[in-house]
Order: structure tokens, then C-alpha cells, then sequence
């Protein structure tokens, strides 16, 4: 017999919910946050098909779901959807991004809101459909042709969908830019108790969509954040030209000169750079501030991570636990909070991938300690 107390959570109102109902959520509240139409098109794909059912359900909210041919139609079609004003979305899981590629480089060169959705599953190839791996993180920082960066974001628990997923749509329309929302078979398929906002108690959502100036439009030019306005077709004295060949700054009229091009690769990286200033910096969440070891958790490892933190804290060993929800742009402060200890551990489900990046980035020389078991 096992006996379950009961759970210490703050008091408020609960209810049940799983990873995917999490993230059909939290899109139809930043849909609604936002005031504009939610488009999601996605191709069926394990474990990520659940999240096309589920918003398929949600019609009275004006929600548009199509169900493409195959992946690339799926993103591509999302592509349009934000052209035209809506909030284009599209999901997939590991095979999908891989297809998806080239189009989401086509939406980071147009710097146009597009937030794709990766619910992870073991690879590589078909590999394992219904089993869970974080082996996608490098492909979602690097796996696009030229350079290509985007912010990535990534969910810890079925409840957090609702929260992360609403954060991608957030940056995605603030800075527009493509977010990429790293989710697993592990958090998409599990459940846990949510204690669910209201709508009061949700970050407000801001765009950038240009209705009428007093000036010729021009789409590249750019606030104090390199961030560009969004004219949505049809609107009179709005009219201008988007494509996937590289563009002049400010008036985005083709361009091959090479300073240019300099230029607006420079500008599309420090734009990405730049939202890090509009997320919360990271903390540690469990354990002293410094100290001998901290383990740096993220994605779905979480959990695991802290319940092991919690039973060594409990064993009085010194050992402090922080989570990354941010893995592009890193959040402001991880190189100080990282230094503070003696040794950093990440434990990883792949072969080491956030190491390299936090290697690459804090000049810390972390221990990996990884497993790919699905």
C-alpha cells in the first residue's frame, strides 16, 4: 500500500491538465491576449498531433487549424497566416523541424511572428515515436542554412506548456521574429494539478502592426530595439515588397551588396540578442546561491533534477539546483550565477547539447552527465 498525503500547493482553483491541452492554451490565450486570430498548421506527426486535435476543438474562439499535406505545406502556410495578421503557429516534432528549415529561414529573413512548436521524441530518423529525448536543442539553435538565429524556448512540466507557449507567442509578436517552443513526449503526454489565471492575471501582449503614417512605409526601419513594424496587406498607402532574397536596410528592396549584407545579418543576430532584456534573469531554485555544485537543468528535466536536489539538501549536502527556460537568447546573469559555485553538472536526455552552449557562452568548464534511453 502506498499512502499519498496531500499535495502542498497554493491555495486556488485546480483542474487536471496535460501537456498538449497546456499548450492549446496557452496559444488561445495570447491569441486572445493579443487580438489576433490564432492559425495553427501543422502535419500529423508523434507525439505532437494531440496539439492539432485539441485546438481543432476550440472553433468558438475563431480558432483556424489546417491539417497540410506535409510539413513543409504546414509552415509554409503559418508563414502566410502572420503575413496576413494572424498568429501563425505551426507544430511538429523532431523529423518536422528538420523539413521545416529552409521556410523558417525564409521567416526569420522577412522578421515576421511565427512560433514553431517541437514536441521532441527520440531520434534519430524515426527513431522511437512515442518515447521522449532532448535531442533537438542544437538543431533548433543552428539547423537552418546561413545565419539564422531565433530565440528558443522550452517547457518543464505538462502545466508549464501554458506558460512557456504563451512567452514564445509574446516574443514572437513583441520582437517579430520566429520563436521556436521546445516541448517532449514526456511533458506533452503527462499530467499534473494547474492552478489556472485569469485572463487579468496574464502578461499583456503588444504588436506592431502599422495601420496608417504620415510617411512612406518603409519595413526595415526599426526601433530602438531593431525591432521592424508589421503593414498587413491590403492597407492603403501601406504597400511594400517581402521576399526570401536578402534586403536592403530600411526600404527592404533587393540587395547583393556585400556591406548590406553584412549589415542586416549583424542586425538580425543583435535583434535576437536584444530580448534578453525583456526576460526574467535566471535564479536558483533550490540550495545556497554559491557554493560546491550546482545542477542546471532544462526542458523536461526538471523534475527529476529537483527531486534530487531536494533528498542531497535533505542529506545536508551543498548542492543548489536552477533551471533555464530561456536557451536563446541565454537570460542576463547565467555567467555570474554559473561561477559562483566550484562545479557546474547538466544533466541532459542526449549525448550533451546545452553543455556546448553554456561552454561556449560562460567560459565555465561544466561536467555533462547525460543518458539517451528514450
Amino acid at each position: 500500500r502506498y499512502h499519498v498525503p496531500p499535495a502542498q500547493l497554493p491555495a486556488g482553483k485546480y483542474r487536471n491538465i496535460m501537456g498538449f491541452q497546456a499548450t492549446a492554451l496557452g496559444l488561445i490565450s495570447a491569441s486572445e491576449k493579443s487580438g489576433l486570430q490564432l492559425f495553427y498548421g501543422s502535419y500529423p506527426i508523434t507525439p505532437a498531433s494531440d496539439i492539432l486535435h485539441e485546438l481543432s476543438k476550440h472553433k468558438n474562439f475563431g480558432v483556424l487549424t489546417f491539417q497540410a499535406e506535409d510539413e513543409i505545406a504546414a509552415v509554409c502556410a503559418s508563414i502566410g497566416a502572420s503575413y496576413g495578421g494572424s498568429l501563425g503557429v505551426t507544430g511538429t516534432s523532431g523529423p518536422g523541424l528538420a523539413l521545416k528549415g529552409e521556410a523558417i529561414s525564409l521567416a526569420i529573413s522577412l522578421e515576421i511572428p511565427l512560433v514553431i512548436i517541437d514536441v521532441q521524441r527520440a531520434g534519430p530518423s524515426t527513431g522511437m515515436p512515442t518515447k521522449t529525448e532532448q535531442a533537438d536543442l542544437l538543431m533548433a539553435m543552428y539547423g537552418r542554412h546561413g545565419e539564422a538565429p531565433l530565440p528558443i524556448i522550452a517547457a518543464k512540466s505538462p502545466a508549464d506548456c501554458f506558460e512557456a507557449v504563451y512567452e514564445a507567442c509574446r516574443i514572437a509578436l513583441e520582437h517579430m521574429t520566429p520563436v521556436i517552443f521546445l516541448s517532449d513526449g514526456y511533458v506533452t503526454n503527462g499530467s499534473e494539478p494547474w492552478r489556472f489565471p485569469t485572463s487579468e492575471q496574464l502578461t499583456e501582449i503588444k504588436n506592431h502592426i502599422v495601420k496608417k503614417l504620415d510617411t512612406p512605409y518603409l519595413p526595415y526601419k526599426r526601433n530602438e530595439d531593431m525591432v521592424r513594424n508589421w503593414a498587413l496587406p491590403g492597407t492603403p498607402g501601406l504597400e511594400h515588397r517581402l521576399g526570401g532574397i536578402e534586403k536592403e536596410d530600411v526600404t527592404g528592396h533587393i540587395s547583393y551588396n556585400p556591406a548590406n549584407h553584412q549589415k542586416m545579418v549583424d542586425i538580425r543576430a543583435e535583434k535576437v540578442a536584444r530580448v534578453a532584456k525583456y526576460i526574467p534573469p535566471v535564479q536558483i531554485d533550490l540550495g545556497p546561491e554559491t557554493g560546491e555544485v550546482l545542477l542546471l537543468s532544462w526542458g523536461s528535466t526538471y523534475g527529476s533534477v529537483r527531486s534530487a536536489v531536494k533528498e542531497l539538501l535533505q542529506e545536508g549536502m551543498a548542492v543548489s539546483h536552477a533551471h533555464l527556460r530561456y536557451l536563446n537568447p541565454l537570460p542576463n546573469g547565467l555567467c555570474e550565477l554559473v561561477k559562483q559555485f566550484k562545479h557546474v553538472i547538466i544533466p541532459e536526455i542526449n549525448n550533451g547539447q546545452l553543455i556546448k552552449i553554456i561552454r561556449d557562452t560562460t567560459c565555465v568548464h561544466a561536467i555533462s552527465f547525460t543518458k539517451v534511453q528514450g
